[in-house]
């Protein structure tokens, strides 16, 4: 099985984006971050698309469970490349998601970690089953999350749980972050596709019109958030300076190893 992001049409006005890379626990690498944006695109193309549900494949256990760090060493230490990858590769794939004008529903099973809560974070309506897991662990690998895929983590998950998730690189379960309204739905594993056909269903009968306008007007929150995130506090110049850096190296040297990192 290879690594995708693939669109399917359980209905007409159904939009399924699967994320499927199923022997790393539809971990996101490079490839994949290239096809998101071309399947919103391909969704935005579809007049008869009403709603858009974003799942993992169930083969890989897992809504997702990353990035692909088996890549990263080929890229991660040389700030160039860093730069293209998280500006020219994820942010695309993220900012189709974000323009997206239709609803979009986030099917959270398990694991939602790094690239897959970044994705999760873009979408309008959010559930998961119990005993679900989100975080972005990754200053054990020794970087940071990029400004823009932070500016829209802290937006979704609130600023109290984003310094837990980003500082102590903690990981929170679904029944907390129920509470906080990052999710709108947490059940039973077996219940989970249930619901989302029931928010899927009851989304079709609602107006087209009066959805993609509230989406416009609630897209217009993001512009200054971003530009102050990505300008005002860290420049670009600046927010990938730590690509060859001895921390950077040896955080993902670790983990690649298997053995605890020593900063």
């Amino acid at each position: 099985m290879g690594a995708h992001v693939t669109l399917t049409w359980p209905h007409a006005w159904w939009a399924r984006v699967t994320i499927s890379n199923p022997t790393r626990m539809n971990a996101m690498n490079r490839d994949m971050w290239v096809e998101l944006p071309r399947v919103f695109d391909a969704i935005a193309a579809n007049p008869q698309a009403r709603a858009v549900e974003l799942v993992g494949d169930a083969h890989g256990k897992a809504f997702c469970s990353g990035g692909d760090i088996s890549e990263y060493p080929s890229f991660r230490f040389d700030q160039t490349k860093l730069t293209h990858f998280h500006e020219e590769l994820v942010w695309p794939g993220l900012r189709a998601m974000l323009a997206c004008d239709l609803p979009v529903v986030a099917n959270i099973s398990n694991t939602c970690m790094g690239a897959g809560l970044e994705m999760a974070s873009c979408a309008d309506i959010r559930l998961a089953n119990l005993g679900a897991k989100f975080g972005a662990p990754i200053a054990k690998l020794g970087f940071p999350m990029a400004p823009k895929e932070a500016a829209i983590v802290v937006h979704a998950l609130g600023d109290a749980v984003a310094r837990n998730v980003l500082l102590l690189a903690a990981v929170v379960g679904s029944e907390r972050l129920l509470h906080t309204g990052f999710l709108s739905h947490a059940c039973p594993a077996d219940a989970l596709d249930m619901e989302v056909f029931r928010i899927m269903h009851r989304l079709v009968k609602l107006s087209p019109q009066a959805g993609a306008l509230n989406k416009q007007g609630l897209r217009a929150r993001w512009p200054g958030m971003l530009q102050h995130a990505v300008g005002g506090v860290l420049p670009i110049g600046r927010a990938y300076a730590y690509a060859d850096s001895d921390q950077h190296r040896e955080g993902i040297d670790a983990f690649l190893a298997k053995r605890s990192p020593q900063f």
